[in-house]
């Protein structure tokens, strides 16, 4: 946890409060000026803007994958670097008002955040498959909401600090399909430094998007991989993204377990830039486990 006292920045989280990005965010800078917004983009643009020192948005769940917005948005949108990642445990509850506690098995409608609904897809099949299933920017967002319609019977899905936050009455209990149930928030700087390393995994990451040669030849993604394994940089991930300019076109974002100044990954940019590659670095940061 970050602590230093001297620290007064103004820092974007995807709204309102009690989100789980809130958390993750008040995990690691507790004495900071955590201001909410109300969607990614607009994180991501406060930082852009010089309106923040940073912003501390999702990038990727266990179950669900990565969250294509934030990826999208700082390949096409943002000249922005990922200076701390933060880990936190995902626990998704069932909540309704608590005018509604006694008829909330007849509920008219569910709320969340699109991924928190698709993280609770079997438990929502099998026990509220006639229920419609509305999409919020944030589970906060849905908690926020519920909270404020006290007449409908409605129930938002979320964790317990919204919960608490907002007066809700929770009444399903870690409705979660699996038991493993992480998101990767990361926190961007217009600058590319890194936060200090205490407190952390210690385990330095590189994250970097690439474009393949105009001239795709076959084997391309081969000799890419290639630059990395026989310098024996493991990579931790490497997902594909649509370049948005036809089919079959895209873009791929790899995460590297090294520290962008060492030699060896030196040498696998100056590859891969002699392969024709487009490499563009997000920076080298560390890892913070915060807990819901």
């Amino acid at each position: 946890m970050v602590t230093n006292n001297e620290w007064k920045y103004r820092i974007a989280y995807l709204g309102p409060e009690a989100s789980f990005t809130y958390l993750a965010t008040n995990s690691l800078f507790p004495n900071e000026w955590n201001i909410a917004y109300r969607t990614i983009p607009e994180c991501i643009d406060a930082v852009t803007n010089d309106l923040v020192d940073y912003a501390v948005v999702p990038l990727e769940n266990a179950l669900e994958g990565s969250v294509p917005l934030t990826i999208d948005y700082l390949f096409h949108e943002a000249n922005l670097y990922i200076i701390g990642e933060i880990k936190l445990k995902i626990q998704q509850h069932l909540m309704v008002n608590k005018a509604q506690k006694d008829n909330w098995e007849k509920l008219e409608g569910i709320y969340s955040h699109s991924h928190a609904l698709a993280q609770c897809h079997k438990y929502l099949f099998y026990r509220f498959s006639h229920v419609p299933l509305h999409q919020t920017t944030s589970t906060a967002q849905a908690a926020k909401m519920v909270a404020e319609n006290p007449d409908k019977c409605i129930a938002a899905i979320g964790n317990a600090s919204s919960a608490e936050k907002y007066g809700l009455e929770i009444v399903e209990h870690n409705i979660h399909d699996f038991h493993f149930n992480h998101t990767r928030f990361v926190v961007l700087s217009k600058h590319n430094t890194r936060l200090p390393i205490e407190k952390s995994d210690g385990q330095p990451k590189t994250t970097l998007m690439l474009t393949l040669p105009q001239d795709v030849v076959s084997g391309a993604l081969h000799q890419v991989l290639s630059v990395f394994a026989w310098r024996k940089l493991n990579l931790s991930k490497i997902e594909s993204r649509p370049l948005k300019t036809g089919l079959g076109n895209y873009f791929f974002i790899i995460d590297v377990l090294a520290d962008e100044s060492e030699p060896m990954m030196r040498g696998a940019f100056e590859e891969l830039h002699a392969l024709g590659c487009k490499v563009k670095s997000l920076g080298t940061y560390y890892t913070y486990n915060a807990s819901e």
